[in-house]
């Protein structure tokens, strides 16, 4: 993360909430045949415990469990020109974004876990799109359905490191910081600006 304690983020609480609203983020790990990442949604199963799947094919599931695991969920960033501070000719361009790693071991969850986890997820994310009836795996026919999680492998991350950088202008006078989160917002990064606007919120 970030070297500069300025933008250092030690709110457990409010990293679990990003993490949770975002929905997505990337786990690395480092394999036998290289350091490997992999793109995947996740859900809280309690305060310090990630739950998440990943397709059987690929070349990082099988040496997951029991390995040191890296996620990191971005939230929203954007380029911050220095003419928007207005401040004077001796700024430079910058880049200001939000970021949680989490570090923990991963642990490979039984069949009954990837089912729940599964059921979890697609119930947060179908809440979201109310008012639209949620989808559930009732729908589906069931040996479809068990058919389909062949193809995949659950694993817990058990979360020991907590890592997290709001890096917002936090550096620059007030004046300069809402200048330059007027300046984001105009280039089109809504959501970086809101925090610039907000660098003291939970989340």
């Amino acid at each position: 993360m970030h070297p500069d304690s300025t933008f250092r983020w030690e709110d457990r609480a409010a990293m679990r909430d990003l993490v949770r609203e975002l929905g997505f983020g990337t786990l690395f790990a480092a394999t036998p045949d290289g350091p490997r990442v992999v793109h995947l949604p996740v859900v809280w199963l309690d305060e310090t415990t990630l739950a998440l799947h990943v397709s059987r094919g690929n070349g990082i599931t099988k040496h997951l469990d029991g390995a040191t695991g890296l996620f990191v969920a971005q939230g929203p960033d954007g380029y911050i020109s220095p003419d928007w501070y207005d401040l004077g000719n001796e700024q430079v361009p910058t880049w200001n974004y939000v970021a949680v790693e989490l570090e923990g071991r991963m642990r490979r969850m039984d069949q009954a876990g990837l089912v729940a986890q599964l059921d979890q997820l697609s119930a947060e994310q179908e809440a979201r799109l109310a008012p639209k009836p949620a989808w559930t795996r009732a729908k589906m026919t069931p040996s479809v359905f068990e058919q389909m999680t062949r193809g995949i492998v659950g694993f817990t991350l058990e979360v020991q490191g907590w890592r997290g950088t709001r890096k917002l202008g936090q550096n620059k006078p007030e004046a300069a910081r809402l200048s330059a989160a007027e300046g984001v917002e105009a280039a089109g990064r809504r959501g970086i600006a809101y925090w610039m606007r907000n660098p003291g919120m939970r989340s």
